[in-house]
């Protein structure tokens, strides 16, 4: 595997365990009160907050610790540039990782369209987040694999 591969893989990896363990961790503070309560709403804004900055920090971390254990056993340095394949394939995952999101997004609106609980529509948000982000993780491993 190369470089790219193995990072796409840690990557798919790592967006999964960080948002299970979170899921895990949060879903036993949710409120018990009424479905449209300010407490409801102030628990799911928490939610997305917290998870942005935890992915955002565990990912970074996450990398560092990629990139010494990968120099520590195959001896190679991290590639320091990006050629016109990279950057193809990079822009094809931000492509579909962005048409996920945007799926997700206008199911979300439609769920409050069709007067479904606003406790779904952010569910909704966090998941198209969450298969976004793996979905821009697996296209990358897929065109490093099979080509662009």
């Amino acid at each position: 595997m190369t470089y790219q591969e193995k990072k796409s893989v840690v990557s798919i990896i790592s967006a999964i365990v960080i948002f299970g363990v979170f899921c895990l961790f949060m879903y036993p503070r949710h409120p018990l009160g009424g479905l449209e309560s300010m407490e409801t709403f102030r628990y799911w804004g928490t939610f997305v907050l917290i998870l942005t900055l935890i992915s955002i920090v565990a990912h970074i971390i996450i990398s560092i610790i990629f990139n010494i254990i990968f120099r520590m056993t195959t001896g190679e340095k991290e590639p320091k540039f990006a050629d016109e394949l990279d950057k193809l394939i990079d822009l094809k995952a931000a492509r579909n990782s962005f048409v996920v999101f945007i799926l997700g997004f206008l199911l979300a609106m439609g769920s409050l369209i069709v007067f479904q609980p606003s406790q779904l529509m952010f569910i909704i948000l966090i998941t198209s987040g969450f298969i976004s982000d793996v979905t821009g993780s697996i296209t990358k491993l897929y065109h490093y694999r099979r080509g662009v």
